[in-house]
């Protein structure tokens, strides 16, 4: 196990190494940025250097004179000694914003992942156990919905529903206006009050893929012949499904779900816009259109590094719901 763990961390590492770069390097080439936005506003205040002037000055600062593998080896030598710099559009460190706004989307994708799970799975066995009735079909039928529906499409659906109609939830926001003036407990309940449309969001459209994943792999599991010998010794239903069956179905179940971290952190870019909740995928978001390089570079190396991470501990979920395999 331990020399396994070294090869995949060390293959991650290159893995990483690698996609910083791609990432680096397309971000030196975006159309937007910071260095000349800030060049043009101070080439407007009296008594100042020209605009030419000031963006060389800060592209030597920020080391944008050089070529793209120098300037990546520069940044990737601050990185190791873990500096990344002060965001340009944010005016402090990157890890200190980073650290201000991840629990946001922390809380965000665990409330999230936590549903999907509860909701997917059981609807996606009901589904296999009651193949072509109408069950079956109703849930499908959601369960593609939710698959094809844009995240832009259903978050504004809900705030007109919920939102403008209703008046039950703000438009946007964490927070309500009277916020300061609430308890802890009260300044709690309002925060979570605010994620009530994020999260129903982030879940109906997360819930499709893994309802349908789950049902492929339980009715290729209930048509295996150990399953059929187990009901022909007369076991309940139920402990067949839940003993048996429901085990086997577990083991793609880890691979499917060691994406699900990455791919809702991910997503929760476009969720977190859109609710303008101040979480990590709305500040990088912020970042990316300003052309603020070490935020957006941090923001992607750690996407990248929480990708990895989930595979590494999906490997070794194998040996833990399947016995047969062995790492060695």
């Amino acid at each position: 196990m331990s020399k396994f763990i070294i090869r995949r961390v060390f293959l991650a590492a290159l893995i990483i190494l690698f996609g910083a770069f791609i990432v680096y390097a397309v971000i030196r080439a975006l159309p937007s940025s910071y260095v000349e936005t800030i060049a043009r506003q101070r080439a407007t205040m009296p008594n100042s250097k020209s605009y030419a002037d000031w963006v060389a000055e800060l592209n030597a600062l920020f080391r944008l004179d050089t070529d793209v593998f120098t300037g990546f080896a520069g940044w990737l030598g601050d990185a190791i000694r873990g500096e990344f710099g002060n965001s340009w559009s944010y005016g402090i460190k990157v890890t200190e914003k980073f650290a201000d706004v991840i629990w946001y989307t922390v809380a965000l994708n665990i409330i999230t992942f936590i549903l999907q799970i509860a909701i997917a799975i059981p609807l996606g066995i009901m589904a296999a156990r009651k193949q072509y009735s109408k069950m079956d079909y109703a849930i499908t039928f959601f369960a593609m919905v939710g698959i094809s529906l844009p995240s832009f499409f259903l978050s504004t659906m809900l705030k007109y529903v919920f939102s403008i109609n209703l008046g039950w939830f703000d438009l946007y926001g964490i927070v309500g206006r009277y916020h300061e003036q609430l308890s802890s407990w009260g300044k709690l309940l309002d925060m979570a009050h605010h994620l009530v449309l994020p999260v129903t969001t982030l879940t109906l459209l997360s819930i499709g893929g893994l309802m349908r994943f789950t049902r492929t792999n339980m009715l290729e599991v209930l048509g295996a012949d150990y399953i059929r010998t187990a009901r022909a010794k007369g076991l309940p239903e139920n402990k067949v499904i839940n003993r048996h069956a429901f085990r086997n179905t577990l083991i793609p179940l880890v691979s499917y779900m060691s994406y699900l971290l990455p791919s809702m952190f991910a997503g929760s870019m476009i969720t977190e816009t859109l609710y303008q909740i101040p979480g990590i995928g709305y500040i990088a978001f912020g970042a990316i259109r300003a052309g603020d390089i070490p935020f957006t570079m941090f923001y992607s190396v750690f996407s990248i590094v929480l990708t990895q991470i989930s595979l590494l501990i999906a490997d070794m979920m194998y040996a833990v719901v399947d016995p047969r395999v062995r790492i060695n």
